[in-house]
């Protein structure tokens, strides 16, 4: 197919799973909003030998399954299928991109690329781009995840990707960034003028986060357990949850500005302790009222790697001194939910005590998923005459997003991510120096599971994981958001 434009989007690993479950229904969205030009091409590359025709096809049955019903139309469909391209590329022979570079055609005035593949490719990967001429100015390139497994071997990657691309060029993904709920953790915190002079050690208790899930292995036994769950979710997606909730003002809205003030909370991570941390492994359980085979029995092999962790973080700098930052993450958990809990401290005196009222602190929740939501919890008074003592109650202030924003579409953090990319807005990535950061702290926290041998503490599959993970807030006095 001849090119009718030099504009393209190149997608790596097009014939995956995160491509059939997520990109292309993400570019399919954009693209009937008209929001992609209309002569970009959209080329997909894999080691699977395809033709055009049999990708589209294999593009149209995604579609079908994996679109809400209310978001297909055929006309649309049949446009978007004509964006279409497909090269057959082994991407661990530099020598074949010669052949991608032909099918891309002209690209002076621009290419995307999503890279999504296996770290022992992105060397050879770059390496081919670079020598068919596919690392040139006019390129921009997304990374997801993993990035490495340590530090050692994220700078490798990331050099081996800065050997052919300035940092301008490179779009670190991470697709909790792309949720609507965590950007609007910004707008409540910045365009709020309440919540800022009580955003600090002053005014908050502690802080919560917790990303929670039902689910067990689900096809990726060989990389969670050569992962787990510290380096599958605390590394990337729960430190920069820490990073926005933490961060100082910004400058500006812009990349630069709000990467700068997110790599200072990150290097100013404390060193944690043995006893501040929890690892756990899920054993048979009951997940929703059907029972589920225990982590062994889903690897078939003995192993140590942790389906739980728990960390009490701290964050050692003047705004945070003293609070607390709890991170937990657990696979077949008892609910699936992810959610950043703000728990402000009490009043200094209460003035209903002599008369029977019971205050509880204000407690921020907001909710990223399943549901999205922002709830302030606060204290009122029930309604009546008061002669038996007053009676004081935690209320919801709620503000759903879905409720809130019912005319607005609701777009998976890809459509935002794949389109910034195609744009080159940077802010929604994550910049080297952070990485590097997140990677610092986390290698720091295998080093003393290792150098104290830290069991994996046994849980059942449908509770909330080990009893000291609950014991690593209640003998603070404090106690999880269940």
């Amino acid at each position: 197919m001849a090119a009718t434009s030099c504009s393209a989007l190149l997608l790596f690993g097009a014939t995956g799973d995160l491509a059939r479950r997520m990109l292309l229904p993400s570019l399919y969205a954009l693209h009937e909003d008209g929001l992609i030009d209309p002569t970009l091409r959209i080329v997909g590359t894999a080691r699977s030998v395809h033709d055009d025709a049999e990708f589209r096809e294999m593009a149209r049955a995604a579609l079908e399954e994996f679109l809400p019903a209310d978001r297909r139309d055929d006309s649309k469909l049949a446009s978007f299928l004509e964006r279409l391209e497909y090269q057959t590329l082994d991407a661990s022979k530099p020598e074949g991109f010669a052949g991608l570079a032909e099918k891309l055609g002209d690209t002076s005035c621009g290419l995307s690329i999503f890279l999504s593949t296996a770290p022992a490719l992105f060397e050879p990967t770059i390496e081919g781009l670079r020598l068919a001429g596919l690392a040139h100015e006019g390129v921009r390139i997304g990374l997801e995840k993993p990035l490495g497994n340590d530090l050692a071997s994220s700078r490798r990657i990331n050099e081996a990707v800065a050997a052919g691309f300035s940092e301008r060029q490179i779009f670190r993904i991470d697709h909790y960034l792309g949720k609507e709920t965590v950007q609007n953790l910004l707008a409540l915190r910045f365009a709020n003028m309440m919540f800022e002079p009580l955003w600090n050690s002053a005014g908050i208790d502690h802080v919560q986060i917790t990303v929670s899930e039902t689910v067990g292995l689900e096809g990726r036994k060989g990389f969670y357990d050569d992962t787990g769950a510290l380096r599958d979710m605390v590394q990337n997606h729960m430190l920069q949850l820490v990073a926005l909730t933490a961060m100082e003002p910004p400058l500006d809205f812009d990349a630069t500005s709000i990467r700068d003030e997110k790599v200072k909370v990150l290097r100013a991570l404390r060193p944690v302790r043995a006893e501040e941390m929890v690892r756990g492994q899920y054993r048979t359980g009951a997940v929703g009222g059907s029972a589920v085979a225990g982590y062994l029995d889903d690897l078939g092999e003995a192993s140590d790697t942790e389906t739980y962790v728990a960390i009490k973080a701290h964050v050692d700098n003047w705004r945070w001194q003293g609070v607390p930052f709890y991170l937990r993450h657990g696979k077949r958990l008892a609910e699936r939910r992810s959610e950043i809990v703000v728990q402000f401290k009490g009043v200094p005196h209460n003035i209903f005590g002599a008369r029977g009222g019971k205050l509880a602190a204000n407690r921020l929740v907001i909710r990223l998923q399943p549901e999205e939501y922002v709830r302030l919890q606060v204290m009122a008074k029930e309604p009546g005459l008061d002669r038996g003592g007053v009676v004081l109650r935690e209320v919801n202030l709620d503000l759903s997003l879905t409720t809130a924003f019912a005319k607005a579409r609701r777009r998976i953090a890809y459509e935002r991510l794949l389109l910034d990319l195609i744009e080159g807005e940077q802010t929604l990535f994550v910049r080297r120096d952070e990485v590097e950061a997140q990677w610092t702290w986390v290698d720091a926290i295998r080093r003393v599971w290792a150098e104290t041998a830290m069991e994996v503490k046994p849980y059942a599959a449908g509770s909330w994981g080990p009893n000291a993970g609950i014991a690593l807030t209640e003998r603070d006095g404090r106690s999880w958001h269940d």
